[in-house]
């Protein structure tokens, strides 16, 4: 008989052989199980294959459950919804009070925190644990968000701080996010913040490639460039390398190849669903989310391009020279002034999420697990963190000082690029997104004192003075209907 392992892990796809393999590799036996058993099968052959890691597979839950020492702690990595319902109820059968179950997959916060209270009545632990890195971050070091039982993430903290990624100036990229289902959450808001990055920099290519005419290479260096500054990201990093590789079915690059329309498992949804529910302004992680679902509508772009063709309206709208190394300059600027909005409106909701919930989440603390392991993870975090220090209270990252200093001295740049991608017919739904919401919160008086009176003449909504206080009505309809004769 095999002395029990120090973890179990169920569910193993792609993410889930990655991370068991993970933690065998930092020194931790670990069980894994499979509903599909040729996946538990393909997995212990991995581990062999990879330096002899110690992962014991079993074909029966059972059997599983039994081979973890006590109290067990198992980490699921199944698909959110139902799946992970079934396979609880598989596990809990076998399950002693005081042991654990992780979820580590995309779920959606509510669920986690349902669970864990369904959990406790049986005497088990529960965590919502967000995973970031997609496969190659499980494999070598993932951002860990685990929020639920704290006790639950003291069993495990020991083998969570090895597995993360760890960033050699501030650490591993895990820490007890907080309570309930705060740990999806956060995940959750990082995956809104991914879809609005993804869009900036998608429409960064898309003014040099269709305005400034850069071609695959000059795009691959611009890029490789830019990573070596202040946009040093994983995205920036990725963005490069997609740019240089050469199509394998035929000739040229095979990003031009690429059908345009975008897929999505439903997180940034959620994002903006919550950016409603909590009256949080989110506009560039929600022009992201537009633009994957017009980019879904190929068959009716194809057929109005052809409308508006006919209307003397090519792809690009006018043909004018543009000074590349400048355009290049420009949309550098831009692309990073965006960045900063799409940050700043996650952080808000986080912050909001917290406030209401009472998690105490420290958003400080967020930008330095997402340093690395994620796909969000930049230089930039280390800004975001420094932020937060300066004032843990801040109330949007576009007024801390030194934010405040870079978009102001991007913005004439900024600006420059969106009018530009206007006037040629190119859409920047983000970067516009991103610059109004700048305009909009940097000014002390906004035309709201109209909408307000619209109300108030058609509804009797009341408004507010700017001079004395109270709430006040007016009878706007007899007032003008008396000064027309």
């Amino acid at each position: 008989m095999a002395p029990p392992t120090r973890i179990g892990l169920a569910g193993l796809a792609v993410m889930g052989q990655n991370l068991a393999l993970n933690i065998a590799e930092k020194g931790f036996p670990i069980s894994v199980y499979n509903r599909t058993t040729s996946k538990v099968d393909e997995t212990v052959e991995r581990a062999k294959r990879e330096g002899n890691l110690p992962v014991f597979g079993f074909h029966d839950p059972e059997a599983f459950v039994n081979s973890i020492q006590k109290p067990r702690v198992i980490i699921m990595l199944v698909k959110a919804g139902a799946p992970v319902d079934q396979t609880i109820k598989t596990l809990t059968t076998y399950l002693e009070k005081g042991d654990c179950i992780i979820d580590g997959g995309n779920e959606w916060y509510e669920n986690t925190e349902r669970r864990e209270k369904a959990m406790a009545e049986l005497g088990l632990l529960y965590l919502g644990m967000g995973v970031s890195g997609g496969e190659e971050g499980a494999r070598h070091g993932p951002s860990l968000m685990p929020g639920g039982s704290f006790e639950a993430y003291k069993y495990i903290e020991d083998i969570l701080l090895k597995v993360a990624a760890q960033v050699r100036d501030s650490g591993p990229c895990v820490t007890y996010i907080g309570k309930g289902g705060s740990g999806n959450f956060v995940k959750m808001i990082h995956n809104g913040i991914e879809y609005g990055d993804m869009q900036l920099i998608a429409e960064a290519y898309d003014v040099l490639k269709s305005v400034g005419k850069l071609t695959n290479e000059e795009l691959q260096g611009v890029f490789a460039e830019w990573n070596k500054g202040e946009l040093l990201s994983f995205l920036i990093e990725i963005t490069a390398d997609i740019f240089g590789v050469k199509d394998d079915k035929g000739d040229g690059h095979l990003v031009d190849k690429v059908l345009d329309k975008t897929g999505m498992k439903g997180t940034g949804k959620w994002t903006v669903q919550q950016a409603a529910e909590l009256s949080v302004a989110a506009p560039t992680i929600e022009s992201s989310l537009d633009a994957r679902f017009l980019s879904g509508l190929k068959d009716e772009r194809v057929e109005a391009a052809k409308v508006f063709k006919a209307g003397g309206f090519g792809d690009i709208l006018t043909d004018q020279q543009v000074d590349k190394v400048k355009l290049i300059h420009d949309v550098r600027q831009a692309l990073y002034a965006s960045k900063i909005c799409s940050y700043a409106q996650g952080m808000n909701l986080i912050r909001a999420k917290s406030i209401e919930k009472g998690w105490g989440l420290k958003l400080g603390e967020l930008a330095r697990i997402w340093k690395g392991g994620c796909i969000i993870r930049a230089i930039f975090l280390d800004r975001i963190k420094e932020a937060y220090d300066r004032n843990a209270d801040l109330a949007n990252l576009l007024v801390d000082p030194e934010f405040a200093k870079e978009i102001i001295e991007r913005q004439s740049a900024w600006r420059r690029v969106v009018c530009l991608a206007i006037n040629s017919g190119i859409s920047t739904p983000g970067m516009s997104a991103s610059l109004a919401y700048f305009d909009t919160y940097r000014r002390a008086r906004l035309p709201a004192n109209l909408v307000q009176a619209q109300r108030d003449y058609f509804g009797a909504h009341t408004y507010e003075r700017t001079d004395v206080e109270g709430a006040f009505h007016t009878e706007w309809f007899k007032i003008a209907k008396q000064s027309k004769y």
